[in-house]
């Protein structure tokens, strides 16, 4: 995209300036503290870094966590002087937020680079002020012949694979700040609220994994405090705070923010949970995630409250962003001839359908939670994902899979993809009707990729009710291999401004591409 200005990877050090002094995080539980000049003067410290999110062609929003009551100032820039620069004046931060707070910037130039830098500035002298923490990002383009690359994956700090010091952390990361992308679409379990992070864990060739660990992540999280002490987890590790402060994020989340395969009335039996209801355990999670997420439908934007979303980026891509948890009914056989509910709520369909039946963008993307064709089980009987392992006709939750599908087909709408992470291996579906049980849609694609930072699986079986072929796989032959024995995983989107053509790549840590599949624009199935 040669339109397409590109920051190159050695202004890593401008981006960061003056927030990821303490590189000690990695053995610390407490990251980049403040030196101690600025501690004795009470100034605030931002050590959490920056982060941007639900980037459009005129809209962002900025994200930053204090150490202490604090009031947000955000400035903007076309160049990294800052020469009239534009200032917006953010939220006070303090305990009710976990001292977390975000800025929307409006009005911003479509397809150009914005520096930015968050100053926090003390609660009860605004002249007291702290270091600034530093960041960029690209809008979204108003041109189609500018192109749009976006990197997408999932699962991080899971399995109690957490941050390994020897390993230098969450090195991919790094490799993904690199090749600088325009977003990062996180498909959900952004934490492990279930997962326990112990100190070190000795692998089955007799090597030892260490691990940073903090008291959040000695145990499964219940309480509001547990909960933010995972979200705050992922952010001890350097990398992973330098591609924040570079790269925009498209945010959903998943089951394990809460815990594994939960679902909406959900009584637990785990004896490791002195609290049993999952809604109070779900809404903990969700103040959480709204605190420490820059995610616009949480963040006062009309029809608020809410992570299922549409971010438009340009002329090319429109992103839908599902939520497959919140609105779910319960894991079960999945054989039910009847479920109007199913796995995105009726509400959520309706609107699905209505966005993308209003979508001008000449690709949609889905980005789901979970799988469509992949069977994902919940213990013996029951069913977490779509699939049920069944290859007839749709039942249970398959039942609004295929309305969606349908109504794709009747109404013609073009470009969709869908993407996903959730089963920690990578692989391709192509789902067409002349293998399928149901045979009113056209064909699509599914991606799966991940994970980023936790234990790798083997592949799950197919349901053939909607005809997947399984184009390309990638998964080991035994469950939970570490991050020291396999590369992580992430996939690569990249729309030609030119020919529209759509250029899907599922990469491994290390720079290796492990498929391609190209697919042509202005078709209703590919």
């Amino acid at each position: 995209m040669p339109n397409r200005p590109r920051i190159p990877s050695p202004d890593r050090r401008t981006v960061l300036r003056g927030s990821l002094a303490a590189s000690a995080a990695l053995t610390l539980p407490v990251v980049g503290a403040a030196a101690p000049a600025f501690a004795r003067s009470g100034r605030p410290d931002a050590a959490w870094g920056v982060q941007v999110g639900d980037v459009t062609s005129s809209s962002a929003l900025v994200w930053v966590r204090s150490d202490r009551p604090a009031r947000m100032v955000v400035e903007t820039s076309a160049t990294r002087s800052f020469r009239r620069a534009r200032t917006w004046h953010g939220p006070l931060l303090g305990p009710a937020t976990d001292y977390t707070g975000t800025t929307p910037l409006y009005g911003l130039p479509p397809g150009e680079q914005v520096h930015y830098r968050v100053t926090l500035a003390a609660a009860d002298d605004p002249r007291r002020t702290g270091e600034p923490v530093y960041g960029t990002f690209r809008t979204a383009p108003a041109r189609r012949r500018d192109g749009v690359r976006f990197l997408w994956s999932g699962d991080i700090a899971g399995q109690g694979w957490g941050i390994n010091p020897d390993i230098g952390g969450y090195r991919v990361y790094d490799e993904m700040r690199r090749l600088d992308p325009d977003f990062f679409l996180c498909s959900g379990d952004n934490i492990y609220a279930d997962g326990v992070i112990e100190p070190s864990v000795t692998l089955p060739d007799g090597r030892v994994w260490r691990n940073v660990t903090t008291e959040e992540k000695a145990k499964v999280a219940e309480t509001l405090a547990e909960y933010r002490g995972n979200f705050r987890y992922n952010l001890l590790d350097d990398n992973l705070r330098a591609f924040n402060a570079q790269v925009p994020s498209v945010i959903q989340w998943d089951d394990h923010e809460v815990r594994n395969n939960w679902y909406p009335g959900q009584i637990l039996d785990d004896v490791r949970y002195t609290e049993k209801n999952v809604n109070i355990l779900a809404a903990r999670s969700s103040r959480a995630f709204r605190e420490y997420f820059p995610v616009s439908t949480l963040h006062g934007s009309p029809g608020g409250d809410r992570v299922h979303r549409v971010i438009p980026h340009g002329p090319l891509l429109d992103l839908f962003v599902l939520d497959m948890r919140t609105f779910r009914n319960a894991n079960s056989p999945g054989r039910q001839p009847d479920d109007a509910t199913g796995i995105l709520g009726s509400a959520q369909l309706e609107w699905l359908k209505r966005e993308l039946s209003k979508s001008r963008a000449v690709w949609k993307v889905i980005a789901a939670d979970m799988p469509l064709g992949l069977v994902v089980a919940d213990g013996a009987t029951d069913f977490e994902a779509v699939a049920q392992g069944d290859p007839g006709a749709p039942l249970g939750r398959e039942l609004q899979i295929a309305e969606l599908l349908r109504f794709i087909k009747h109404r013609r709408i073009t470009g969709t993809v869908w993407l996903t992470a959730d089963v920690h291996y990578t692989s391709a579906q192509h789902y067409a009707p002349e293998r399928a049980a149901f045979k009113d849609f056209a064909p699509f694609w599914e991606f799966v990729t991940g994970p980023l930072a936790a234990g790798q699986f083997p592949s799950n079986a197919l349901d053939g009710t909607f005809g997947p072929d399984q184009v390309f796989v990638q998964a080991p032959d035994r469950a939970n291999v570490s991050p020291m024995e396999t590369p992580a995983l992430f996939g690569e989107v990249d729309i030609d401004g030119d020919t529209g053509e759509l250029t899907v790549r599922l990469r491994e840590q290390g720079g290796s591409v492990l498929f391609t599949q190209v697919l042509q624009p202005g078709r209703v199935g590919q």
